[in-house]
């Protein structure tokens, strides 16, 4: 509920003796939401939230130290749902794993409401904690956590890798400006941009005893709603407007502060995109007399949304010369690295595959499924507009720890003629430089295909570009797919090309190659108007093709621009020899 000094961190070893389970540090919280905690929506303010988060947090991580412990760090928070007053709110926080003197609090928070015996989840995030040093100085040791279910298990495991994230955070953006990856395409705005100075927001608090917890440092949860105040000034000066917090990307708490400080908080908006702006704050504390010291940092995303709960579009920003420019640099590493932490796992991909077995027996289900994975998967209304180039979109759907992506736009070709040929999957590596050879190796009837696809290896985590990371590498992949391709029941009907892994006997994962898996893919071809098509393809981005996928999302580079602007050029160059097909078959 306090601060640490962070580098304590780097020092920790993780322990392996007999110790706790989970579950015997689990703490639960519940708050009726009153008209004091709420803001000019009659909504639960995030500032209040994160008080009870960090408390209830705070309570988790002490009954398993046994000692007071203080706040070092809160992982990104997305908020899903907002809370009305009237409603309760239901939090629960347990440690997942104790290295050293360090341990990660999970941390999930639902509301209820009362009156329709209704709940939903509304935000889950990790925090760590560690130990105060006793009055001579020595470090608490904690004894280690024993996961008891097979869910405390997986958080148990993956919480090391979360940690290491936490360590590489820093270096991961700087590796990313100095590389040269973070060049914006639309990043020099025009004459309408606001200027971020106008954002900016600088406000004062003092430290009284009502703001200290039980330690007597300033409560960690007052410093974040501080934070969250001021940075909602400043997102509200570039929208003009009541702006929606979204996420909050790691409170890094840097040192102490207590009763009789000053708190400085400043923010300004970083960079805005399309739907969303990034606001950073920071805190630092002083005294009378003696400089200010750093105490905190965050970076805050916001929307504006419609009246129907839509995000609105945003102006653009213009940043300050030298820090400004950074600070909006930084702002695309910084989403980028969003992006990607969506695919940090700790165990190895191949314990959990995505293909699955190919037998004659169940081929019937399998087309099945893999059609309506992709119908389902292009029925979701809640896309969001990333991008638009050249009447190119493109859109991304996340679900949990899933990022879906689509891509979109219209051809001049007719609906059936498009699907002949982006159906004939040997001949897209004539306009797809990601696929470098695709052959057929099994006709398992007139709608059902397996292919070998090979494509250059990406390095999960490679920050740089993906083509330089692959000659650095010198390596290829390949996938086995299965290709089911469905023409139109009715006239609202798209035609359909959906792909998927599956995993044949006969085609073992190749030596020299790595097996690569795609969960869910393909093309939905639209008849429009005067003999037009939507094209628009979908991917459910696996760990093989994501590193291309975060770079264009973040805005970042345009090789699935290029790509789909090869696949227009592929088929309305075709356009004509098919309708000559056609007549000649006609003749």
């Amino acid at each position: 509920m306090s601060f640490k000094v962070s580098g304590d961190l780097e020092e920790e070893e993780e322990e392996e003796e007999e110790g706790e389970n989970c579950s015997l540090t689990e703490v639960k919280m519940s708050q009726i939401v009153m008209p004091c905690h709420s803001n000019h929506r009659q909504e639960l303010s995030v500032g209040q939230l994160l008080k009870w988060i960090d408390c209830t947090a705070c309570l988790a991580a002490e009954r398993h130290a046994g000692s007071p412990c203080v706040t070092a760090s809160m992982d990104d928070i997305h908020f899903e749902h907002t809370i009305g007053v009237g409603q309760v709110v239901n939090i629960r926080a347990k440690v997942n794993r104790a290295f050293n003197t360090s341990m990660e609090v999970n941390i999930q928070v639902s509301c209820e409401d009362l009156f329709s015996d209704r709940h939903w989840r509304v935000c889950h995030a990790y925090a760590t904690f560690v130990t105060q040093r006793t009055s001579t100085g020595q470090k608490v040791t904690l004894k280690p956590i024993v996961p008891g279910t097979e869910k405390e298990q997986v958080e148990y495991s993956v919480a090391a890798e979360r940690r290491r994230v936490r360590m590489l955070h820093d270096d991961i953006i700087k590796d990313l400006l100095s590389n040269g990856s973070i060049q914006q395409a639309d990043s020099t705005p025009g004459c309408n941009a606001v200027a971020a100075e106008r954002t900016r927001v600088e406000s004062v608090e003092l430290v009284l005893p009502p703001h200290a917890n039980h330690q007597v440092n300033t409560f960690g949860g007052q410093i974040m709603a501080w934070m969250v105040n001021v940075a909602t000034i400043a997102a509200s000066r570039l929208c003009q407007a009541h702006p929606t917090l979204r996420a909050i990307d790691m409170f890094t708490f840097r040192g102490p502060s207590q009763v009789g400080d000053r708190v400085l908080l400043k923010a300004i908006v970083n960079n805005a995109f399309r739907n969303s702006m990034e606001v950073g704050v920071r805190a630092e504390a002083y005294q009378e007399e003696g400089a200010n010291r750093h105490i905190n940092s965050a970076f805050m995303t916001f929307e504006v949304l419609d009246d129907g709960g839509k995000p609105r579009k945003l102006p653009r920003i213009r940043p300050e010369p030298l820090e400004g420019e950074r600070r909006f640099q930084e702002a695309i590493a910084r989403k980028k690295i969003r992006l990607d932490r969506k695919y940090i796992i700790s165990h190895k991909q191949g314990e959990v595959p995505l293909s699955v077995p190919w037998d004659p027996t169940n081929q019937v289900y399998l087309s099945y499924n893999n059609v309506s994975a992709l119908k389902m998967l292009a029925a979701r209304n809640n896309w969001c507009l990333n991008s638009e180039k050249d009447k190119v979109c493109l859109y991304t759907l996340e679900q949990k720890s899933m990022l879906s992506f689509k891509i979109e736009c219209e051809v001049d070709v007719p609906a059936h003629r498009a699907f002949d040929l982006l159906a004939e999957l040997s001949n897209r590596p004539s306009w797809d430089s990601y696929y470098k050879m695709c052959e057929l190796i099994q006709w398992v009837d007139d709608d059902d295909f397996i292919y070998r696809v090979v494509a250059p290896s990406v390095r999960h985590g490679v920050m740089g570009s993906p083509v330089a990371a692959n000659q650095a590498e010198g390596m290829f992949q390949d996938f086995i797919l299965l290709a089911s391709k469905r023409k139109p029941c009715g006239s609202r009907d798209p035609y359909v090309i959906a792909l998927r892994s599956v995993s044949l006997p006969t085609h073992p994962p190749t030596e020299g190659y790595k097996r690569g898996e795609v969960l869910c893919a393909g093309f939905t071809i639209l008849e429009t108007k005067d003999n037009m098509s939507l094209i628009s393809y979908y991917n459910q981005a696996s760990p093989e093709v994501f590193p291309y996928i975060s770079t264009d999302i973040a805005g970042l580079s345009s090789f699935y621009y290029h790509n789909f602007c090869s696949c227009r050029q592929y088929l309305t160059r075709n356009r004509l020899q098919s309708a000559s097909k056609e007549q000649d078959c006609k003749n």
